[in-house]
């Protein structure tokens, strides 16, 4: 067992020795096609051959060796002058360097791997000794011994950076010793430690109600003083005179030790929130890594992409040595591959099309990382064509996305907006190397899972800039406090768009909805407590505290009890046992220790948008009663909106409470959410016919003895008799319907509104 144990660490060390010299190889390679004076960089390339291949005899993976060994031979050869290395070999040795991270990684295939082999083997014109290949343990070992080679993770040698892709130094590696720690470990102890620090900040309300005691003291001593004076001014008797005195001594001496005790408390919250302060920041800094961990790859993809669309392309990266959440790298080296891709593919014109508007032949792409204003923000520019707005417009009119009118109205900004949207492309045909047509939707789905933000802007002939601007870290987050039914909520800074306190007065309605308008978009209004289940007690009085939340068309205001104030604060996940929690992400501990819990914002607009179409919605004015009327309330079904609301408001002024639904299924989830005195539905509609509306009421054993009235334009006997037939109560024609007839068939049902 122990064996088995010592070889899985060597393969470990083995990969983490791959990973470290496949990044000076692939770096090396791509410099030699520009470089001036190839013999540093052949010198570097050698060592990390020679390296990968003294490792992988010490782990006997003897593919790995025979690969190793035939490229530093390759090396050796460029080196002496026997060979020039031009483009097609550092392809082929490019090649190899996929190949000893999938030996490393246990996914290559042998044959391919063998072949590989005897293409650089015969690329060189060397043959080299096939036993001095397999059996070579001599002076190899000498030059190189193995054993420092696995257990000390070696450095890549500097090498300059090529003219065609380029980027900033990374900071040298610390030459600190380092230990492996798993993420979930760290994520525990970032949680202790902001818990630390959350417990720190007790000391502070403790010591100021010591104070106040302080202050009862101070009242006590007083009273001692006035009780002495009037002893003294009435002649009392020796002994109540020094029991006082006594007594008023011993107290002062109190107050004095007080007051010392006081101070060294105050003294040690100063230490321990500053200690708290420290350690937590320290460990948030551990989950720190640089932005050039992300990097890695893509000066190879875009030779690689650039080489295959016949294209110059000059990358350069900025920011390096900026620090990111480890959690954020993981999930952003995706969205920015795409975004370049999309740029080489979309943005960047053949060097023909660039000469003739003007340009260099080569291309410039630029990925930039900063630290700006407590985020990171990363830009992801090229000097392409552009994006063509005119053209956006009509594509954006040809799927139907918007109607004519309203497109052409659209600012350019808000037209670029639609590029983020699910499977939108610009691009008439399908190609594999910017998405597959898959669009940007997935930067804009990453971005916002972690709770940033994605803009683009666009200069026509001149290129495009992608924007990215996300938290510095997933485990603190910058949210607005807000209470919900008496509890704190908190929802993530980058998710609002914005807040708001709205005079009641400029609520309206229609369709039983209530909505206000916010420039020239009107905002539906839905109670966050009634999202999240709680019952509604909101004393709107003259002002609705308003968080608004979504994006572009799809904005919804949600009305908070109270706005708290903006905070800081440790996410904690939720146990994995409750599962996903609807409406919620994760939870934090406010200052004071109390639990608070964090919004999903995702969720819950998916929450508002099935409590818009399957249930009905509290009004503003209604929310002190609790949606409780004394009216019978009636649910009008219609897919006309000129019939809803003719009928609701002729109910309405009968003083019936009314509700409506757009069509039969919007009527079902309706009726089995509420209780209603009378449902009255049209036939013809949508997803569910009024037939099958009412037989579906009628057929369910809670619901069928509510009174169903169908008012239709079908005036047929049998269109009549099937409605009955279906279960209805009443048949109404509109051919024949006047407000008289409609009131008096819904009063010969339910009686008149109480």
């Amino acid at each position: 067992m122990s064996d088995e144990l010592e070889n899985f660490s060597m393969l470990e060390l083995f990969r983490l020795e791959v990973e470290n010299q496949v990044a000076t190889l692939s770096d090396g390679l791509m410099a030699l096609e520009t470089s001036g004076d190839p013999g540093p960089l052949l010198e570097s390339l050698m060592r990390a051959a020679h390296s990968l291949k003294g490792a992988a005899r010490m782990v006997d993976i003897q593919l790995a060796v025979t690969l190793a060994h035939a490229m530093e031979d390759c090396f050796v050869a460029a080196q002496s002058g026997e060979l020039t290395l031009h483009d097609h070999h550092i392809d082929l040795l490019l090649r190899g360097v996929d190949q000893l991270v999938a030996l490393a990684s246990n996914t290559s295939e042998p044959a391919a791997v063998q072949e590989l082999v005897s293409q650089i083997q015969c690329m060189d014109a060397i043959v080299p000794d096939a036993a001095s290949g397999a059996a070579d343990t001599g002076s190899d070992l000498e030059d190189n011994p193995p054993d420092q080679e696995i257990h000390t993770r070696s450095q890549p040698e500097a090498t300059p950076s090529s003219e065609g892709i380029r980027a900033d130094s990374p900071p040298a590696e610390s030459a600190e010793s380092t230990v492996r720690v798993s993420s979930t470990s760290l994520n525990r102890l970032v949680g202790l430690a902001g818990e630390v620090r959350v417990e720190s900040r007790w000391l502070r309300p403790f010591a100021e109600a010591v104070l106040h005691v302080k202050h009862r003291q101070a009242e006590i001593i007083g009273l001692l003083d006035r009780l002495s004076d009037h002893l003294y001014a009435h002649n009392g008797d020796e002994y109540s005179k020094t029991l006082v005195s006594e007594i008023h001594t011993k107290t002062n001496h109190c107050r004095h030790e007080f007051s010392d005790r006081l101070s060294e408390l105050d003294d040690y919250d100063r230490r321990v929130h500053g200690l708290a302060n420290r350690l937590h920041n320290e460990v948030l800094t551990s989950r720190m890594r640089p932005f050039a961990d992300v990097t890695r790859g893509f000066p190879r993809m875009i030779r690689d992409v650039a080489r295959e669309l016949g294209k110059k392309v000059d990358l350069k990266i900025e920011g390096l040595s900026t620090q990111v959440d480890r959690d954020i790298l993981e999930l952003i080296e995706a969205p920015l591959s795409h975004l370049l891709r999309n740029a080489l593919d979309h943005g960047i014109e053949s060097p023909e099309q660039r000469c003739q508007a003007g340009k260099s032949g080569q291309a410039t792409i630029r990925l930039k990382a900063v630290h700006s204003s407590g985020m990171l923000s990363i830009h992801v520019e090229d000097d392409g064509r552009g994006i063509d707005v005119e053209k956006l417009r009509s594509s954006i009119i040809r799927k139907n996305l918007v109607d004519e009118n309203m497109a052409s109205e659209l600012s350019e900004a808000e037209l670029l907006e639609f590029l983020f949207l699910p499977g939108f492309s610009t691009r008439e045909n399908v190609t594999e190397i910017s998405g597959r047509g898959v669009g940007l939707d997935v930067v804009h789905s990453t971005v916002q899972r972690m709770r940033g933000l994605a803009r683009v802007t666009t200069s026509a002939g001149k290129g495009t800039r992608f924007h990215l601007q996300l938290p510095l870290t997933l485990s603190v987050i910058r949210a607005l406090l807000i209470e919900i039914s008496g509890e704190p909520y908190a929802i993530p800074l980058a998710r609002i768009d914005r807040t708001l306190k709205l005079d009641a007065d400029q609520v309206e309605a229609l369709e039983g909805r209530q909505y206000f308008t916010l420039g020239n978009q009107h905002i539906g209004i839905v109670f966050a407590s009634q999202v999240l289940g709680h019952a509604t007690h909101v004393d709107t009085g003259d002002y609705l505290p308003i968080v608004i939340l979504g994006e572009r068309t799809n904005r919804s205001g949600l009305v908070v009890d109270r706005f708290i104030g903006e905070r800081d604060l440790v996410v904690h996940p939720l146990d994995k046992r409750l599962g996903k929690t609807q409406d919620i992400s994760a939870a934090s501990i406010l200052e004071n220790g109390d639990p608070c819990l964090i919004v999903d914002v995702d969720d819950m607009l998916r929450s508002i948008d099935l409590l818009i179409s399957g249930g009905r919605l509290n009004r503003v004015r209604d929310t002190q009663t609790e949606y409780i009327n004394t009216g019978k309330r009636i649910l009008v079904v219609d897919d006309s909106i000129t019939v809803r609301e003719v009928e609701r408001n002729m109910l309405a002024a009968r003083g019936y409470h009314v509700d409506v639904a757009v069509d039969g299924m919007d009527g079902w989830n309706a009726v089995r959410m509420n209780d209603y005195d009378l449902v009255i539905s049209d036939v013809d509609m949508p997803r569910m016919n009024g037939f099958e509306f009412v037989r579906q009421i009628k057929e369910d054993a809670r619901l069928g003895s509510i009174p169903v009235m169908i008012v239709s334009y079908k005036d047929r006997e049998e269109d009549r008799q099937r409605g009955l037939d279906a279960g209805a109560d009443y048949y109404l024609t509109k051919g024949s319907f006047h407000d008289e007839t409609l009131i008096q068939a819904v009063a010969d049902l339910i009686g008149e509104a109480e």
